[in-house]
Parts: structure tokens; C-alpha cells; sequence
């Protein structure tokens, strides 16, 4: 049986990519390290949380780290808008990675809410 795409999966690793390259603009060309060093955190563990539910121990598990994970992707949309308000980030920069941001936290939102229906 072919497995089934994991659009969640796959939209975070690539946020997480995104993130990865941002922090590298930022430590490289704004000397900016402590900002960065959150979003980096905030924006790669959302990935790592989502990837962990793929073999959660019991549906309750699945929905604690899809909740973490949308807890993450909510802390990471705060420290983008701080980093573009500060001025490390441009408007139009802001306003691609925060595009994505508000997608991952739509999709967990909705992931949460329909696990919690179902079980």
C-alpha cells in the first residue's frame, strides 16, 4: 500500500528549511543573535513535534504534540513579527516566511481540533 502524503510533515520541514536560511541571513548580515537564535529554535522543533506524532503511543499522545507543535508555530509567528517591527526583517520578507507561518498554524489548528473530535 503507497503511504499517504503528509502535507503537514511536508510544509513544516520546508518552513524549517526557511527558518535554517533566515537565521543564517540574520547572524551573517544583521549581527542579530539573540532573535534569531529563538525563531530558529521555535521554527525548527514545529517539524520535529509533527514528525514525533507520526508514532505517537495512543491518540492522546498524537494530539499533545500536535498541540506542541502548534504552540511552537504560534511562538514563531510572534518572534517574525518582533524581528520585522525591530527592522532585521524586511516588509517583503516578513510577509513571504509569515505567509507560511499562518498556513502551518491553520493546518495544526485544524489537525487538533478534528483529532479531539474523533477520539
Amino acid at each position: 500500500m503507497e503511504k499517504k502524503e503528509n502535507i503537514v510533515m511536508n510544509k513544516s520541514y520546508a518552513f524549517a528549511l526557511r527558518i535554517i536560511k533566515l537565521y543564517k541571513h540574520l547572524i551573517a548580515f544583521q549581527k542579530e543573535y539573540v532573535l534569531s537564535k529563538q525563531v530558529l529554535r521555535s521554527g525548527t522543533s514545529i517539524g520535529a513535534l509533527v514528525k514525533e506524532a507520526e508514532h505517537a503511543q495512543s491518540k492522546a499522545d498524537f494530539i499533545n504534540k500536535m498541540n506542541v507543535a502548534l504552540k511552537e508555530a504560534n511562538e514563531t509567528e510572534y518572534w517574525l513579527m518582533l524581528l520585522k517591527d525591530s527592522e532585521y526583517l524586511d516588509e517583503k520578507s516578513f510577509v513571504s516566511i509569515h505567509a507560511d507561518s499562518s498556513e502551518l498554524i491553520k493546518l495544526l489548528a485544524s489537525i487538533v481540533k478534528t483529532s479531539k473530535q474523533n477520539r
